[in-house]
This record gives C-alpha cells, structure tokens and sequence, in this order.
C-alpha cells in the first residue's frame, strides 16, 4: 500500500455489507476501522507519547493483554474493584481478552505495526471501557461504546461502524438507540483521555472510584434499551 492514511470507502463499505450480514464477523470490524482511520491513529499515537503515562508505558514497554489474562491475579483483587469487575464481565459473557487480538490481525496493518503499542493497547482495553462506562456486550451496548469511542478518538471508521449500526437497531425497534448513542459521545468527550489511563493501577482500585477519576458519567438512556445492562452495573 503506497500510502497507508488513504481513505479507502469502497473497502469500508464492503466489509461493512459483510458485518451487516453477519455482525459476529469481529475481523471486519477492525477492516471499517483501518479503512477509514486516515491519519487519526498517528494523531492518537502523537497524544499518547505527549502524555507523562504514555511515556511510561512505552519506556516500560507494559503489555496490558498479559494481565487482563491473567484471572487469578484479577480474581485476588479486593470486591468491587475494577479488576474484580472486569473478570466477572468477561466470564458473563463468555469472552477473552484474546477475542479481539485474532480478530485484529486477521489482516496485516502497515499503520498498526509502526504505532503498535498505543494500538494494541486501545484494543486490550476495549472490554475495560465496556465495564467502566456501563455498556455492555449487547448490540445497543456495542453501538454506544462506539459513540464513545469516536469521542476519544475521533476515528472516522468508529463513527461509521456506530451511525450504520444506529440506523439498523432504529430499523429494528430501538427508537431510542440515536438518543443513547448521542449520550454516549457526550460521556467520552467529557470523560479523561483513557488511551493513556493507568488500567494497570486502576484495576486495583474501586470500581466508583475509577468512574469518578476518569469522570465517566453513566448511561441514562441506554439501560432501557437492554437489560442485559444490568450486569454493568450491579458493582457501581
């Protein structure tokens, strides 16, 4: 690929028509995403090696994934932290912190490889956003984290996935999903930066704790959406 911040729509909306088909095709996820990311990933990764922890992270070359797989550190952590929350999110809902990595590398990114580690470290955390900002793993869940995650990243191809995705939930009869998913933008551009958040430290701490230092606010409309939300919210 001679130029790697191309925007390539046609591609985007190729995989997007599969994801339609199929919504449990993660990979073409991550192919929507890279897609259309332009430059938003060197922007993300320049804000990341600004910050003081981000610095630290690299110099200390820190692998997230490593310790979001490791359960019985996490299940040792006090009731009521966000490590302890963590594990009892991915448990419910049958998932690992390795899902979205065989996803991700389905297919090589030129971009990814050179800023490897503010990448892989957004995309470890995604579970860690779901329990922190009370979504979950739900449709509904799914498309209002996007909101906020356009919020913190401002990825063209998030926004994309999440518009898409609203219009088919309305289409099916969540009339309120474009309220939730607005609801959730708000949240993530009021919340703290969390591509450069301390998770290491922070899976430590109490859960209410951890909303109140990154100053993530939880959602109003959403859990009447789903009441699968209710297991996101049993440890505020």
């Amino acid at each position: 690929m001679s130029n790697p911040y191309e925007i390539r729509v046609g591609e985007a909306v190729s995989a997007m028509g599969r994801l339609l088909k199929d919504p449990e095709q993660t990979q073409e996820v991550f192919t929507i995403v890279r897609a259309l990311s332009g430059k938003s990933i060197l922007r993300g990764h320049n804000r990341f090696t600004r910050t003081s922890m981000g610095k630290q992270i690299i110099d200390e070359q820190r692998n997230l994934l490593t310790v979001l797989n490791d359960r019985d550190y996490l299940a040792g952590l006090p009731a009521g932290s966000l490590g302890r929350a963590y594990l009892e999110f991915v448990i419910a809902n049958n998932i690992t912190a390795d899902g979205l990595v065989e996803a991700s590398e389905v297919q090589a990114d030129p971009i990814a490889a050179e800023y490897s580690l503010y990448g892989s470290r957004l995309r470890d955390s995604h579970d860690l956003w779901h329990v922190v900002t009370g979504y979950n793993t739900d449709t509904s869940g799914e498309d209002c984290l996007l909101g906020f995650t356009y919020a913190q990243t401002r990825n063209p191809g998030i926004a994309f996935i999440a518009i898409t995705g609203g219009f088919k939930l309305f289409r099916e009869g969540r009339r309120g999903i474009f309220k939730a998913l607005w609801e959730g933008f708000r949240a993530g551009r009021t919340a703290q930066w969390l591509p450069a958040a301390d998770w290491e430290t922070l899976l430590t701490r109490p859960l209410h704790d951890v909303r109140e230092s990154l100053n993530v606010t939880l959602p109003f409309s959403y859990p009447r959406l789903s009441l699968a939300a209710a297991v996101c919210f049993k440890t505020a």
